[in-house]
């Protein structure tokens, strides 16, 4: 057989390329310690090692979070702990005021004063925060501070009732917290009580806040419970009155009462106080679709047509003729059936009563506040012939039109409406002859945009609210007083007539069998401070007193049963922390066995390696040397 110079060198060069990557492999198996270096090494040990490499690293952070589960239940347990003894020290100064027979007003005032320094004490622990600056008792919102108080003595819970929870293990998830509500604030009240509040839509600025208040006549309230009482405002005139209702089915409980604030307001056995100035509202302004000469057209027998307002309408047909600008018989014709109470109205005044207007000669007013519409009925020469230049709409801002040239000298404006403000510039010569009238401006492609922003609608009879909000002209000058017939200038006119009722400030009574500590506390202290010396006063202290007893003996009840949870979990965090040693440990060892190299096999394995290595060079060495030459 025939071997080529070329063919020993590739066997020889074949030969040692693998023997090298023998050798190279064991060095880097005795350098990690490991003997499977990639999968293609041992496929099925790889699949396993890979498993148990990431069991490891689940387990790892197994114990991270219990490491931090446990500092956050720890603190958890060293605040309620705090603040049990707080209720201990608050339980015994009850105590101690409940002697009536020897302390004085002046006496309770020092006791409520320390009540109030501990009051502020206790909104600092229940606003506690962790290591990562997160409010640990404001449920999944731990950026939100739970307790904020108001100089009312109310304090509000602004947490969810969420409870955050970490895994300890492959099959154990505990709880590492608790929200403010389930621990300070639905605490089982031993009595029927309330809590009061501020609607969100108070208008007042600075807000008016009402106290925490009291009951003062418990058997009165229990008679309420478990209804609700609605404070709402109003005005008249220049007063401002208030009148408490119950909440669901606004039977009044306390009419108009006139409005001082600070003074007790007692109502159904609760006692409580509105401070600041509660935005009393608005009264509604009556909106009016004037008769002048009406009908301007003649009426028949069996002519018709329809009123509208707020969306409801009814139609009147006429039961004889009516003569034109007799608007005395139209007046009487609509006031047909006609009642004096208490009888109900028939006929066309029972229509007026279900749209809640009155007819007069002098026209249509709308009390609510509601726009007027006339509207086509189904026969009769129609409502724009009855109501001639009168119009068929009531409007809010009516115009008094003057022929006017802008063309020279435009001028601009501005309309407002609920704080909305839109500018119209005026640079035509304002005839009253198409096109150029003052409503065809108005609606014309440049300003109609504009007014269907601000709701409004314009008609040769003025400018007209479509929801009923009052509008205001300002910002104008001379020429356009002369031209809308309105004072435009400086802060302009406003809309007198087609307003609805703008409500007053609203504030809830709200009956439940639970007392929060801090409303418990705040109640305590503001009986103490408002007692009197004589036996009236001091007797309704002691029965005060007595509440509050039996309320923070509920709290430290309810934060006891949760101390003994919170134990709980901490056993199971170490009974978790023991299970993930052991997975660990079990865990390891399994890997040892699978990629853990044997030191003396691999040694030897490298002794032989390295000798294959050695011969393969030395043999090329001597091979490459044979020639022809050599023997010549």
């Amino acid at each position: 057989m025939r071997v080529s110079t070329s063919q020993i060198y590739s066997i020889a060069t074949l030969g040692m390329t693998q023997a090298q990557a023998a050798v190279t492999k064991t060095q880097e198996q005795m350098a990690t310690g490991k003997k499977v270096l990639s999968p293609a090494d041992d496929p099925v040990a790889a699949t396993a090692i890979l498993r148990l490499n990431q069991e490891l690293a689940r387990t790892t952070q197994y114990g991270k979070n219990i490491n931090i589960a446990e500092t956050n239940l720890n603190l958890e347990e060293s605040t309620i702990q705090t603040i049990v003894e707080l209720g201990q020290r608050m339980s015994e100064l009850a105590v101690k005021a409940g002697n009536t027979a020897i302390y004085t007003s002046s006496d309770y005032k020092a006791l409520a004063a320390e009540v109030d320094t501990r009051i502020t004490e206790l909104v600092n622990l229940q606003n506690t925060r962790n290591a990562s600056g997160q409010y640990i008792f404001s449920g999944y919102q731990g950026d939100t501070k739970p307790f904020v108080g108001d100089v009312g003595g109310n304090y509000s819970y602004l947490g969810d009732e969420g409870q955050l929870r970490l895994q300890a293990s492959t099959s154990v998830t505990v709880p590492v917290s608790d929200s403010g509500k389930k621990l300070f604030v639905d605490v089982p009240s031993g009595h029927n009580t309330f809590n009061t509040s501020a609607s969100a839509a108070n208008k007042s600025q600075p807000p008016a806040v009402i106290s925490v208040g009291e009951v003062i006549d418990q058997k009165e309230f229990d008679r309420l419970y478990p209804n609700d009482l609605q404070i709402t405002f109003s005005k008249n005139g220049s007063a401002v009155n208030f009148t408490v209702t119950e909440k669901a089915s606004g039977k009044i409980l306390l009419p108009t009462q006139a409005y001082v604030a600070g003074a007790d307001i007692e109502v159904a056995g609760a006692r409580f106080k509105i401070m600041g100035h509660p935005f009393p509202g608005q009264p509604a302004v009556p909106a009016n679709l004037p008769f002048g000469v009406v009908p301007a057209t003649a009426l028949g027998a069996g002519d018709q047509f329809g009123i509208r307002i707020g969306g409801k309408t009814e139609y009147f047909t006429m039961s004889g003729p009516i003569a034109a600008n007799d608007s005395v018989a139209l007046a009487a014709e609509l006031n047909i059936g006609a009642a004096v109470p208490p009888a109900l109205p028939t006929g066309n005044a029972a229509k007026l009563a279900a749209l809640g207007i009155t007819v007069t000669a002098a026209g249509i007013q709308s009390a609510s506040g509601l726009n007027i519409e006339m509207v086509n009925g189904a026969s009769g020469p129609g409502v724009t012939a009855i109501m001639g230049t009168d119009g068929t709409r009531s409007v809010n801002l009516p115009l008094t039109f003057t022929p006017t040239d802008f063309s020279s000298s435009p001028a601009t404006f501005q309309l407002e409406v609920n704080g909305k403000v839109e500018s119209f510039t005026f640079n035509q010569n304002i005839t009253g002859v198409s096109p150029n009238t003052l409503t065809e401006i108005f609606n014309n492609p440049t300003n109609y945009p504009k007014l269907a922003r601000l709701g409004l609608t314009v008609t040769d009879q003025g400018i007209i609210s479509n929801n009923n909000a009052r509008v205001t002209i300002k910002g104008g000058n001379s020429n356009l007083d002369t031209v809308t017939g309105l004072n435009t200038r400086g802060t302009g006119t406003s809309s007198t007539v087609g307003a609805l009722i703008e409500p007053g400030d609203t504030f809830f009574v709200e009956s439940t069998d639970k007392q929060g500590l801090l409303t418990t506390l705040s109640r305590f202290s503001e009986a103490m401070k408002n007692v009197k010396d004589n036996p009236e006063s001091k007797a309704e202290l002691a029965k005060i007193v007595a509440k509050t007893i039996t309320n923070l003996k509920n709290v430290e009840t309810n934060l006891t049963s949760v101390q003994g949870e919170l134990g709980s979990r901490l056993n199971t965090l170490d009974s978790s922390k023991e299970l993930n040693v052991d997975i660990t440990l079990s865990t390891q060892t399994a890997l040892k066995d699978l990629e853990g190299l044997d030191y003396a096999d691999a040694t030897i394995k490298l002794s032989m390696q390295s000798l294959v290595l050695s011969a393969s060079q030395q043999s090329f060495a001597k091979v490459s040397q044979l020639t022809l030459f050599t023997y010549l």
